[in-house]
């Protein structure tokens, strides 16, 4: 059987999805893809090469001005896949998005964080209520795949504590920082030149977004009913080239960890040693899972980029199917 999908949120992520689709003989076709400016429609089939050609050329997918929630509503579909910007506080469109296709009785798929840190209990609620899945394994770590190993692979063992790097754009700043000896603020500069940091990098180096991984991470394989105001939550932007120098004296060096222990939620810059797993360089992520029977499991992979994340949204996708 083929699969029917619309992608909701035309960015680097939901072309990212449409590039891996391409790449692939999976059974699965895009009936549907929807950005801001309006949508693209073809039961029989979206041509995504056209559809990238046509974003990357006008700024929109659009060839109708339907809008997402019109293509959730009325066209046929099993999974919609929901990639749009977050927004922390409310859960943005991403919100408004999911509630339809559970009420249209649609599966989903999404990346994005928001509705999950400002509705996760809800928004499973709906899905156990419709019957349907619910799949967000692309919400934490790209790549890195930390929830369905969790909840699946792991299935019977009792998790007892996680904590990771799980920031890209910050681990990459601190390498630098530990490696050159430079300030936050050159290391911040260079990743902004580099494309790694956004022109306002405050989701990043203030941790928001490391909360908000901790958060579902919390809610999904703790199940906990956590929000973003219980995470004690420390950013980058104070450390020191002189931090680095005594944490190296010591056989240290300092990673921002997001933690999740005995009922405690963290994100704060911490000593790790030089040998320790968590010593990792650059942008990428890792996990370190304490279970119960199988000891400590430490996952790594690419935390981010449009591809990365697009392999994850594939994977539950497929799972559904």
């Amino acid at each position: 059987m083929t699969l029917r999908i619309s992608i909701i949120g035309f960015g680097a992520v939901g072309q990212g999805v449409a590039d891996v689709l391409m790449r692939t003989n999976h059974p699965v076709t895009v009936v549907a893809i929807a950005d801001s400016r309006g949508a693209v429609v073809d039961e029989s089939g979206v041509d995504l090469a056209a559809a990238l050609k046509r974003k990357k050329n006008t700024g929109t997918v659009a060839t109708t001005d339907m809008t997402a929630v019109d293509v959730i509503e009325s066209v046929d579909h099993e999974i919609m896949v929901e990639t749009t910007p977050t927004e922390m506080e409310t859960g943005g469109i991403g919100l408004i998005h999911i509630r339809k296709a559970f009420e249209m009785g649609r599966h989903v798929v999404t990346s994005n964080k928001g509705p999950l840190v400002a509705k996760y209990s809800e928004l499973c609620g709906l899905a156990r209520k419709n019957n349907l899945h619910f799949r967000f394994e692309a919400t934490v770590g790209g790549a890195m795949p930390i929830i369905n190993l969790s909840e699946e692979v792991l299935a019977g063992n009792r998790i007892i504590a996680i904590e990771g790097v799980l920031n890209g754009t910050c681990n990459y700043i601190l390498s630098r920082m530990d490696d050159e000896g430079v300030s936050y603020e050159h290391a911040l500069g260079e990743a902004q030149e580099l494309g790694i940091a956004e022109a306002d990098p405050t989701a990043d180096v203030d941790g928001i977004d490391t909360v908000a991984k901790i958060v579902i991470l919390a809610n999904s394989v703790f199940g906990m009913d956590a929000g973003y105001e219980d995470v004690d939550v420390t950013g980058i932007s104070k450390i020191t080239p002189e931090a680095f120098k005594l944490a190296k004296d010591g056989g240290y060096t300092i990673k921002l960890i997001g933690e999740i222990q005995d009922g405690t939620l963290k994100v704060a810059p911490k000593m790790v040693p030089r040998n320790h797993p968590l010593n990792i360089e650059g942008t990428f992520n890792l996990a370190s899972i304490q279970t119960e029977l199988a000891g400590r499991i430490t996952i790594g992979g690419i935390g981010a980029g449009s591809i990365e994340t697009a392999s994850a949204i594939l994977s539950d996708i497929l799972w559904i199917g």
